[in-house]
């Protein structure tokens, strides 16, 4: 398999340690929209979309009800946004908005 895909492969090499590590780490995201669908499926339907969105809000703020998150989550994420900033720079957003 890995000879057939492997032109492929090679570009995702020259990416730095940080981005190829942010690339395959996808199980938080997974775990997120799982708990999306689940609190989605045991509401039945929403009578407006606001009432959607403050379901979504709710589920968001029940993974984290300490509010330490966000400071994990810069630590964590900050190399990774850094990497982005020199590997992209010409697309990435400037340094202010964080």
């Amino acid at each position: 398999m890995w000879r057939n895909a492997w032109e492929e492969f090679i570009p995702f090499l020259d990416y730095d340690v940080e981005i190829r590590r942010m690339i395959c780490s996808t199980n938080a995201i997974e775990l997120l929209n799982a708990r999306y669908r689940r609190a989605v499926r045991a509401r039945g339907h929403f009578p407006t979309e606001q009432a959607a969105l403050k379901c979504l809000y709710l589920v968001t703020r029940s993974l984290d009800p300490s509010g330490t998150g966000r400071a994990r989550w810069t630590m964590r994420w900050k190399p990774v946004i850094n990497a982005f900033a020199i590997t992209f720079g010409d697309r990435w957003p400037t340094a202010e908005t964080y």
